[in-house]
């Protein structure tokens, strides 16, 4: 296959930056797909792979190296990457999770001139002090520790019931330019996809459909002032709660490009080590996980990345949670499946675990739902046999993962990215607890779905809803019926048919067809002796007045039956059931 230059605009655009990208998935050994293509400045790049020094690295590690080299854009890709085992596999997801946003930190000069510009203020007037060196430098953006005062503007006097006149707070700024840079290797990014999708080792990691989500997750980073009522919703959430601690934003320093909150002043939780207090670890992870669970199951509204680094633990006990930047939502239709699953797994019901599976994720027309329902046996009784105390959460969804990435059957984008969290959480309680079990935390929030499942209030909702849907479809249903008999009277009425693989099927038939027609008549020619003849005084073993038209028809029609057999043994369909 080749493709030109002019059929994907994104190409004529950051030139540079597509020949580095080249020469970097090249170094790494990731650039072979792209030498199908017929693009200039780019092949030159794919002759000569650096293989010596990378032989020893597996493939993730080499794309997790790439993607680490290709800098923030790509980065923050494979970390969208990770949440989708289900599309590119639990190995290759667990090595992308390990990919750490790092960027050099812009000068002092360029922080205070975006923070100026956004709140129209100078710095001094907007903080009592400000630490020109950043605590750290991402992606995005980077975060300096800063000190205000209460009494210093009206917009600060809803702190003032902290009885502190200094308030210590850290300051996320974006990186001076992000959003074009962003921008530009989202284009490129645009443009692999096109490439990719017309291969067919890439079509089923749909990843036109991954960029475009990865558009929307980093505009959504980019608005800090999303990440700020997140900050808000989280805090209303857990309200009157002294067990954990949300960061309380600086409403009045809070922009697009910046968001002020207060310091987190606690210990991160990877700084822990169990052997030190054993009960109090276990007692901070169960607490933890109750909260995790809550969110999940309660509110259908959770932290996302439940990384060691983005929890605190106070001096108090209490937990603390930071970088609100990634934030999970599950609705109410999904949550009722993954009960459903649960409740499948305990009782042991393959049957009813596998059409759950089928109606939650998008299966592909060829399924072969035998094989899916014996590798969902397997997997059942597997661990529905596990005492709750020892039940591996993380390597059950990791084996779930492994049938629904096997079979191709792709998830909500919400349910993967919630299958990671839980496998995320069981490890970051084995952190504090060697012997942590999240299923054996999530019972009591078994017996609660169970209960509001047949709540009244719920049967309420559902037939409120079942309801709307009866009485739309009673509206709607007269009047595409009579379209249809409009168009049927009119002779407009069309059916669209649809096939998939038919094509080299159809062409073997119609060679078939074609030989068997091209046989006979050569063997009516050679019969009658159709003009021109061979050997009229007679020939080699006898031949005698050989119709030269049909010969030559017979030999043209053994040799394509000879190509159309060995075509489809080549195939393994001839005699193999499919």
């Amino acid at each position: 296959m080749k493709t030109s230059i002019t059929s994907v605009p994104q190409l004529y655009r950051n030139a540079m930056r597509w020949t580095e990208i080249a020469s970097v998935l090249s170094k790494y050994g990731l650039a072979n797909w792209m030498s199908r293509f017929n693009i200039d400045f780019i092949s030159e790049r794919l002759k000569s792979p650096d293989g010596e020094k990378l032989n020893s690295l597996t493939h993730p590690n080499r794309v997790r190296l790439a993607m680490t080299e290709l800098g923030s854009t790509f980065i923050k890709f494979g970390q969208l990457l990770s949440t989708r085992p289900d599309l590119i596999g639990t190995e290759m997801a667990n090595e992308l999770s390990r990919l750490q946003s790092h960027a050099p930190a812009d000068a002092f000069e360029k922080i205070k001139e975006t923070i100026e510009t956004e709140q129209g203020r100078p710095l001094e007037e907007l903080f009592h002090e400000f630490d020109p060196t950043p605590i750290a430098s991402a992606s995005i953006g980077q975060a300096h520790r800063a000190t205000i005062k209460v009494s210093a503007h009206p917009a600060y006097a809803h702190l003032a019931n902290e009885n502190r006149e200094l308030i210590e707070v850290i300051v996320k700024v974006q990186h001076h330019g992000i959003d074009r840079v962003l921008e530009a290797d989202l284009d490129i990014l645009g443009g692999l996809a096109q490439l990719a999708e017309r291969l067919d080792d890439f079509k089923n990691y749909q990843p036109s459909n991954i960029v475009r989500d990865l558009r929307q997750t980093m505009r959504r980073e980019l608005d800090f002032a999303r990440e700020q009522r997140n900050l808000i919703q989280f805090r209303k959430m857990f309200e009157g709660d002294a067990r954990i601690r949300i960061p309380q934003p600086i409403t009045a320093l809070c922009s697009e490009k910046m968001l002020t909150m207060e310091l987190m002043d606690g210990k991160p939780l990877k700084q822990f080590s169990h052997t030190a207090d054993a009960p109090r670890c276990n007692a901070i992870a169960r607490q933890g996980a109750e909260f995790y669970l809550k969110m999940i199951f309660n509110h259908g509204f959770f932290h996302a990345d439940p990384h060691p680094g983005n929890i605190m633990i106070m001096a108090d006990d209490s937990i603390g949670l930071v970088d609100f930047g990634m934030v999970g939502r599950v609705s109410e239709n999904l949550r009722e499946s993954i009960e459903s699953m649960l409740v499948a797994i305990v009782n042991q019901d393959v049957t009813l675990l596998t059409s759950l599976i089928k109606r939650v994720g998008k299966c592909p027309y060829d399924l072969n739902e035998s094989r899916l329902s014996n590798d969902i046996a397997d997997f059942v009784g597997q661990y529905s046999t596990q005492a709750m105390g020892q039940f591996d959460m993380s390597g059950a969804l990791d084996d779930f993962i492994d049938i629904v990435q096997r079979y191709h059957i792709l998830l909500p984008s919400e349910a993967s990215l919630l299958i990671k969290v839980l496998v995320t959480l069981e490890g970051t309680g084995r952190l504090l607890n060697p012997n942590f079990s999240l299923m054996e935390i999530m019972k009591p929030f078994h017996k609660i779905m169970i209960i509001k499942r047949f709540s009244p209030m719920r049967q309420m909702r559902k037939m409120q809803r079942f309801y709307i849907g009866i009485e739309q479809l009673a509206e709607a249903l007269p009047i595409k019926l009579s379209s249809i008999l409009e168009q049927i009277q009119s002779g407009r009425f069309d059916v669209h048919l649809e096939h998939r693989r038919l094509g080299p099927s159809v062409n073997r038939l119609v060679v078939g067809l074609l030989t068997s027609a091209l046989f006979l008549g050569s063997s009516l020619m050679l019969s009658f002796k159709v003009p021109p003849v061979l050997f009229i005084e007679g020939g080699w073993m006898g031949t005698k007045d050989l119709s030269l038209v049909g010969f030559l028809g017979l030999i043209a029609s053994l040799m394509l039956g000879f190509r159309l057999v060995w075509a489809i043994r080549k195939s393994g369909n001839l005699d193999e059931a499919e």
